[in-house]
């Protein structure tokens, strides 16, 4: 018998509600985990879109065996369904998106750690949910019925439906990239949010960015270590605290004279605090920022994270044992520098397993595994934490609790009115980071440490903060000064206070690129190797001060780097430091 049941029906009486059936059930399966995602606020429209769209792409086969209907959408579903159910369940533990990072800490942990996992968060209600899930899956599959059409128009209408679906996305998105594995990676991140693509593209990312990953680690493997280094805290127990920042400009900080009051608990603490207030960050993006402020490579020596320790691998010279706390995103085709920094150092913690960027991912989640790190027993310890910060989209970086700016007040004139709830967002995503860094810092402060604490965030951003209000984020082609003004802002526990000239007060005004920060934290640490240029060290008697390089280092035969201490506040025109 065959498969294909030819139909002499005629176009107006194709079975449109069939047709919907069809769709419906298909949709279902990843629609629901996206539908919930939009209605919580977790992320935007976008996945609901995608999954839309490329639930579609199963109606192609039931055009074309009609007759084998009910058992093509059975085996499609059961594997739609399994997936689903994964996506689903992380989703109602986390209240986040399914994502390769999820693949990667899937991986990363052992059968204890699953098992403490269920342990904590299982609910009930889950049981419910997923017998409800599965019982909506499969009365939707008994509603399901052929949809006939001639065999010819069948055709036509399943290949239109791959090409719209499938094949134009993936020409369109090659001719763009010009290769097609670019084509092919924007492509994939189109299908994402549908299952089971999102598992497929998932687990083959999981792959590449691990090998890459991999690559990474065992080229920094061979890095020699650092030359005759000593440690003037050698024999005495420490703990040093890095709280790395995201996309947090000081000049919406009221500790750094903002009018709104976007940092109280900064504010209350400003006594004890030394706050930097010269410091500017040589690039204004996360990776590439951070291949020199955790390293020695700077703006005119970028390729220098290749080939010399990083501050993490530094301190384990100096054998001090080494937390990487993040919550960023974990595994990603930008993220991977990132995860392999964090990968240097002892012990981790990934808390941001989001698809997306642009996902509800609170800062709070670092201040338990950061006492635990701090509760550890190793008697020197180096904490780093990467927040999040004040990435945008701004409103997904607080919780509602923090939404305290709603209205002009405090708003510059220049800002338009549509331009508001953007600006006021970012003012309560500064407010939420001053609640997660104070925190930090009077949990540290509770444990009676020897030690300190340095805070600095990446970069800037410009949220209508430049003249004519017009900017919002960051482009390197076009240099504004909130992208690159950072917070700089030291703490030290009194028994380092004890031992240690903490006396900055001269030294706040400096001018100073984060490029250097390796020079600085190895003084502040009291370490020593041929490789310490003092004169980098933002608090030596030795610092020199330098133009504060911006701009792509990599670009210099097209463009000599700015000296951001000579741009004009108000003229896009810039004068240039050659190299």
């Amino acid at each position: 018998m065959s498969l294909f049941k030819r139909s002499t029906t005629t176009a107006k009486s194709f079975d449109w509600a069939g047709f919907g059936w069809l769709f419906l059930f298909f949709w279902y399966f990843s629609g629901i985990t996206q539908l919930l995602i939009l209605v919580t606020d977790t992320s935007g429209f976008t996945g609901f879109r995608q999954a839309f769209v490329m639930s579609a792409l199963w109606l192609a086969p039931m055009l074309l065996f009609p007759a084998r209907t009910r058992l093509l959408a059975a085996l499609i579903g059961v594997v739609l369904w399994a997936c689903s159910m994964a996506s689903l369940g992380y989703f109602f533990i986390y209240q986040q998106e399914f994502s390769q990072s999820v693949i990667f800490i899937m991986f990363e942990s052992n059968v204890s750690e699953a098992g403490e996992y269920m342990t904590q968060y299982f609910a009930w209600w889950m049981v419910a949910a997923f017998l409800a899930h599965t019982a909506v899956g499969y009365w939707l599959w008994t509603r399901l019925r052929p949809v006939y059409l001639p065999r010819g128009q069948a055709m036509v209408a399943a290949t239109a439906i791959v090409v719209a679906v499938a094949g134009y996305p993936l020409v369109k998105h090659t001719l763009r990239a010009g290769t097609f594995a670019g084509g092919l990676e924007k492509f994939e991140s189109r299908i994402e949010p549908a299952v089971p693509w999102q598992m497929l593209v998932a687990y083959r990312r999981y792959g590449e960015q691990l090998e890459n990953m991999q690559g990474m680690l065992h080229s920094a493997s061979k890095i020699a270590p650092l030359g005759h280094l000593k440690d003037a805290m050698a024999d005495q127990p420490a703990t040093l605290v890095l709280v790395i920042g995201e996309s947090t400009n000081r000049q919406r900080m009221s500790l750094y004279g903002y009018p709104r009051k976007t940092t109280p608990e900064l504010d209350k603490l400003k006594d004890q605090l030394s706050v930097f207030d010269n410091v500017i960050t040589p690039r204004p993006y996360t990776i590439e920022a951070l291949q020199q402020v955790l390293t020695f490579a700077d703006e005119q020596n970028p390729d220098l994270y290749l080939s010399t320790p990083s501050l993490v691998s530094m301190m384990k010279q100096a054998g001090y044992k080494t937390f990487w706390i993040t919550n960023q995103q974990t595994m990603t085709k930008r993220n991977t520098m990132l995860t392999t920094f964090s990968q240097q150092a002892d012990a981790q913690v990934y808390l941001n397993n989001n698809r997306n960027q642009n996902a509800a991912q609170y800062d709070g989640d670092v201040i338990a595994p950061f006492n635990q790190a701090l509760a550890d027993s190793a008697a020197r310890k180096l904490i780093v934490v990467h927040l999040l910060g004040t990435h945008m989209s701004y409103q997904y970086r607080y919780p509602p609790s923090f939404k305290t700016f709603t209205d002009r007040q405090g708003v510059p004139a220049g800002v338009r009115d549509d331009q508001v709830p953007t600006y006021n967002s970012y003012d309560n995503a500064v407010l939420y980071n001053d609640f997660v860094v104070s925190s930090l810092i009077k949990d540290y402060a509770k444990t009676d440490p020897n030690g300190f604490l340095l805070y600095l965030s990446d970069h800037g951003e410009d949220v209508f903060d430049s003249p004519g209000h017009s900017t919002l984020g960051r482009n390197e082609g076009k240099p504004t000064a909130p992208m690159y003004t950072v917070p700089f802002i030291a703490w030290a526990s009194p028994k380092w206070r004890e031992t240690h000239d903490w006396n900055f007060s001269a030294d706040l005004s400096r001018p100073y690129s984060s490029a250097h920060l390796i020079h600085t934290w190895a003084d502040l640490a009291g370490l020593s190797f041929d490789e310490l240029d003092r004169s980098k060290s933002l608090v030596s008697d030795d610092f020199k001060a330098r133009p504060l390089l911006i701009g792509n280092p990599y670009e210099h035969q097209r463009k000599a780097l700015i000296d951001f201490s000579l741009m004009q506040p108000k003229a896009p025109a810039v004068r240039v430091v050659q190299k």
